[in-house]
């Protein structure tokens, strides 16, 4: 079992959709990545920063999920990174009313010591050079380093994108993200666009339609599992990445095959994570929840058929 270094931001966020809206609610890449990778019981720390005025009990949290918040930089007299966004009626698309970087906009990430020479390392959405200096700190090169990004990195630090995803052996994107970063439309050709920049593997996000997976001629579809109800897909892509990293840290084994499984754990936590509104629904989660819905996941995609 390796040990896995997730980057991102702890964070508040304002959310309303159809169903409701919340006040400030504990949020960001970071929280979603880590608690969806503690299902795994594996070593896991996140780095991040947040203000004086982020409650100890949200660091508790945490904690008490086996997961290491000494990488978690608080700056006493500043303020927490904030996001707030209202959803369509479609859930898919939303508009956001306030981004606060606060403290984020001055992050300058420390890995923890004794995390250095973690195995995996999950990259959430940062400005690429903010995930390339992680990248410089590991005292040996990691067996997987996983990069998430979104299009806002595309339109004011493509080179440095470009710079960084040489150096990654997955990234996880969406398709309209995959689109933007090759200009091609087709995400099979997107995909080997994208392995030519660098990625072994490439995973393209389609919200309530799945996620694809590609390496060299390869391609794998796991299809999202249909559900009665979505209150808020915040945080959905990446609770994916944490399930995903969380699962290859644990098996220790990068090869297709188990990618695939990963995916599938991925999209299985992914799916709780959208019926409650931010964390609500991932910090009560329980392991007999997760197995039951990984069988749905084996009945949906399963079928016998003949073959002449």
């Amino acid at each position: 079992m390796g040990k896995l270094v997730i980057v991102g931001t702890v964070a508040f966020d304002a959310i309303e959709t159809p169903f409701g809206k919340t006040d400030k609610i504990l949020g960001g890449a970071g929280t979603f990545i880590g608690l969806a990778a503690s299902n795994f019981n594996i070593d896991s720390s996140v780095v991040s920063v947040v203000g004086g005025d982020f409650p100890q009990e949200y660091l508790d949290l945490l904690s008490d999920r086996n997961i290491d918040v000494s990488g978690i930089e608080i700056v006493k007299d500043g303020k927490t990174f904030f996001w707030s966004g209202k959803y369509h009626n479609d859930m898919n698309s939303r508009d956001t009313l306030a981004t606060e970087l606060n403290v984020l906009e001055h992050f300058n990430p420390v890995v923890p010591e004794n995390y250095r020479d973690a195995e995996v390392v999950m990259l959430g959405n940062l400005h690429p050079s903010t995930q390339m200096s992680v990248l410089n700190q590991m005292s040996k090169k990691p067996k997987l380093v996983v990069l998430d990004t979104m299009n806002f990195w595309m339109d004011c630090a493509l080179e440095e994108l470009h710079e960084t995803i040489k150096h990654i052996d997955v990234i996880t994107i969406n398709d309209e993200e995959a689109r933007q970063l090759t200009g091609e439309y087709s995400l099979v050709v997107a995909a080997r666009k994208i392995h030519e920049m660098g990625p072994k593997y490439v995973v393209i996000k389609k919200g309530e339609h799945g996620a694809l997976l590609f390496h060299d001629d390869n391609v794998f579809y796991a299809p999202a599992l249909p559900l009665e109800e979505v209150f808020d897909p915040t945080g959905a892509g990446d609770t994916f990445a944490g399930g995903f990293t969380g699962y290859l840290a644990k098996t220790n084994d990068f090869s297709f095959e188990n990618m695939k499984k990963a995916v599938i754990h991925g999209s299985a936590l992914a799916s709780f994570c959208v019926e409650k509104f931010g964390t609500e629904r991932m910090v009560n989660l329980e392991a007999g929840e997760v197995q039951k819905r990984l069988r749905q996941f084996q009945q949906l995609t399963q079928f016998d058929i003949e073959l002449t």
